[in-house]
């Protein structure tokens, strides 16, 4: 059976994949052309600085260019003439409000509503940017999203195990080669799957945050019942955001997982996670994690996992690289005890208005620490997981989702040694 990874707990709310909402390339673009434009203004400025309208336009190009601070002293200028400038306050209040000062940037905006030369539409759209404002200031109020998927499929390996039939044993190398068990074979089935999830946050402060999540899945395979698997996740925690809206997080998580309808293992742990943000959407995670392992029929399997990661992530792109130690609590099962890395990256581009393809990989290394009981050698696992699929709007909530998976496990013990592929269509409903 696959080592399952456990989910790293996100601190505001649940990652939902949502189709992109422009090309990078386009962004670039249009952020060099503000760039350009700026410094074309700024040229000019000796001699001009004082001029209410030019003083407005370098305001507005320094906006667009990200030059927050340079934007807000130019708009002052026109201010400081043209006090009335209803749309100079504005832009002033959006400049404050990019820069992070959403208190300046909340009573900026509330000036400009009473002015009563504004129309009612413009109005009316300032007071909702002042309603958001409030929210902010009030922590952000409470938010919550999930998804419900359905799938359906084949599975050349539901037990990932060899293709072969017989191996050698080299306890019993004496004995020949040793026929393997059906359990021990590679077999194919056809499958369905049911996963649904709920995350929830709400704020306690004005940078502080409570959130929650519960995860469950349920894998059926048509013709075989001993190799059905069932988890339910629970993940609850604390996050602070920081005046530079970096986020720093502490969550508890605890997970049930069955196999072939029965208990299976259960693990329960701590997660630590720092989040720094980054302009355009990115932002690098650093994580510790700490899990229990509990086996039901296996005790010398019962372990302590321990990991650090670290992240990237982009608006269409997230990257992660993993690594640790899990180790038997028991010295009988030191031979289950392992260093692992992972990584793995993932992706969905947009290829047309309501098309996005999906794509992902992982790989995964694992060094045991002592010999085999059967096999007299240290187990060596490396593991390359490759998925690709397509993602189809049908509305704005629900997604049809074709999918293909191959998994490829390298070991130097042949029972371990397998390859697995999958193709599945489903169905996916994001609220």
């Amino acid at each position: 059976m696959p080592n399952k990874l456990f989910m790293l707990a996100l601190p505001i709310g649940m990652a939902l994949l949502t189709p992109i909402a422009s090309p990078a390339a386009r962004a670039a673009d249009a952020s060099q052309a503000a760039a350009g434009n700026y410094e074309q203004l700024a040229a000019q400025a000796e001699g001009r600085i004082g001029d209410p309208e030019f003083d407005y336009r370098l305001g507005i190009a320094a906006l667009d260019a990200g030059r927050y601070g340079e934007a807000v002293i130019a708009l002052q200028r026109v201010l400081a003439v043209q006090p009335n400038n209803a749309p100079a306050r504005a832009e002033l209040a959006r400049a404050y409000a990019l820069a992070g000062d959403i208190d300046t940037a909340r009573a900026e905006f509330a000036t400009v509503v009473d002015d009563p030369s504004l129309p009612d539409p413009v109005r009316q759209r300032f007071t909702g940017f002042v309603r958001q404002f409030d929210k902010q200031i009030s922590g952000g109020g409470s938010d919550v999203s999930g998804f419900f998927d359905v799938r359906a499929g084949y599975d050349d390996n539901i037990n990932a195990a060899t293709d072969l039939n017989s191996i050698v044993i080299p306890l019993f190398s004496f004995l020949g080669p040793g026929t393997l068990g059906a359990g021990a074979v590679a077999q194919a089935d056809e499958f369905y799957e049911v996963q649904g999830g709920v995350s929830a946050v709400t704020a306690i402060g004005r940078q502080d945050r409570l959130f929650a999540s519960a995860l469950g899945n349920w894998r059926d395979n048509f013709g075989s019942r001993r190799f059905d698997q069932a988890a339910v996740t629970g993940t609850a925690g604390y996050a602070h955001s920081f005046a530079n809206r970096d986020v720093v997080s502490l969550s508890g998580q605890v997970q049930r997982f069955w196999f072939g309808h029965d208990g299976y293992r259960t693990s329960y742990g701590v997660i630590g996670q720092y989040t720094k943000t980054l302009d355009r959407g990115r932002a690098l995670t650093l994580s510790a994690q700490w899990n229990r392992l509990d086996f039901d029929v296996d005790p010398l399997r019962d372990a302590d996992r321990y990991a650090l990661g670290v992240g990237y992530v982009t608006q269409n792109v997230v990257a992660n690289l993993t690594g640790g130690k899990e180790e038997t609590r028991h010295q009988a099962g030191d031979a289950q005890s392992n260093w692992f890395m992972g990584a793995n990256v993932g992706g969905e581009f947009l290829v047309a208005p309501r098309v996005a393809l999906v794509a992902g990989a992982a790989f995964d290394l694992r060094r045991y620490d002592q010999a085999d009981a059967l096999f007299l050698v240290e187990r060596k696992d490396e593991r390359l997981d490759l998925t690709a699929g397509v993602k189809v709007a049908l509305t704005d909530h629900l997604f049809l989702q074709p999918r293909a998976s191959w998994s490829r496990n390298w070991s130097n013990i042949a029972l371990y040694d397998f390859e697995r592929w999958t193709a599945s269509v489903g169905l996916r409903f994001e609220f």
